[in-house]
């Protein structure tokens, strides 16, 4: 009998190529999802159970229910924008439901969890590439509050046996190699979607926010990584965990960096056609430069992006979204 992970926010992006990798590799993906950004559509590799974070007796039933041996939490709301607006939100749902989670956890007596964090958690950066051993100093209430259930696994972990991976990630990007799953995100603020989307007509143009940084063409870089080589990092990241190694937080990046400029470019190659953009103001807090230094992961569990090319995330990404059109 395969062993069940609860996969929190197996609905939405991440967490549905997250289902994916653990069924082929042999695992039950058992998705907790309350279904308010996430798609019912995007569940396909094992039961859905629908519900919230808060509600702390509806986990341990589906804990219990499943006989779930690890957890991935992925459940958070996750617009920077947003969580400036209205922290209240943020804090509800992404931190106090984490914390409802934990309890069922430590209840149930679940000792391993996969934690989709951010490299929000940095904050403004000091340098590039970052490291694990960067200050964390996040600038927005969505950082602060993936840094504040980090924190939370910390303490956890010391008081109740709780091990952990927390996952840093920097820009995930592109769709399932194979065509079945993608993203779909509802505001779109994601820059390689919305590339694509200016490129199929489906918005007047892509908005490039800064053209005065100081990198070779003035806009700003992030490190982009394909969703595929996430979910193979969690399944990595569950095996660390279940061969009894200690917790751990490490960033999820490629150690490279493209500019808004670059992404542009290659789209364009990929969809054969110009794509319209506006040149605009830079938005407050956004760092010039966002490159991780991923060597820790491929030292602690041999993790390294393999499909994180430029050409192969937009290229995943334009297919998804052209089948997305046609239905």
């Amino acid at each position: 009998m395969s062993q069940s992970v609860l996969v929190t926010g197996g609905a939405g992006y991440i967490g549905s190529h997250a289902c994916k990798a653990l069924a082929r590799a042999g695992y039950q993906p058992v998705v907790f999802d309350n279904l308010s950004r996430g798609h019912r559509e995007a569940v396909r590799w094992g039961p859905l159970i629908e519900g919230d974070l808060a509600d702390r007796n509806r986990l341990v039933m589906a804990l219990e229910t499943h006989q779930v041996a690890a957890v991935m939490h992925f459940a958070a709301y996750a617009y920077v924008g947003e969580s400036v607006a209205d922290p209240a939100m943020y804090y509800r749902n992404n931190l106090a439901g984490s914390l409802s989670l934990l309890e069922a956890v430590r209840e149930v007596g679940v000792d391993k969890m996969v934690f989709s964090s951010s490299c929000a958690t940095y904050g403004i950066p000091v340098g590039s590439p970052i490291r694990e051993s960067a200050p964390q100093l996040p600038v927005n209430p969505y950082g602060e509050t993936k840094l504040a259930i980090e924190r939370a696994l910390h303490w956890f972990g010391q008081a109740y046996g709780l091990r952990s991976v927390s996952l840093r990630y920097f820009n995930a990007a592109g769709a399932d190699l194979e065509g079945e799953i993608g993203e779909f995100h509802e505001p779109e603020t994601h820059l390689v979607p919305l590339v694509l989307q200016a490129a199929l007509k489906r918005r007047p143009h892509v908005d490039i926010y800064g053209t005065d940084y100081p990198t070779a063409d003035g806009t700003a870089i992030r490190d982009y990584i394909h969703v595929g080589d996430l979910a193979e990092a969690h399944l990595r990241a569950l095996e660390y965990l279940c061969a009894g190694r200690e917790s751990t937080a490490l960033n999820l990046g490629t150690g490279r960096g493209h500019s808004v400029r670059e992404v542009i470019a290659v789209a364009e190659s990929v969809c054969g056609r110009a794509i319209p953009r506006r040149e605009t103001a830079r938005r407050a807090g956004d760092p010039a430069v966002l490159v991780a230094d991923p060597s820790r992961a491929a030292e602690q569990f041999g993790w390294r992006a393999r499909n994180s090319d430029l050409q192969t995330i937009i290229a995943t990404a334009f297919a998804w979204l052209q089948r997305c059109v046609k239905q």
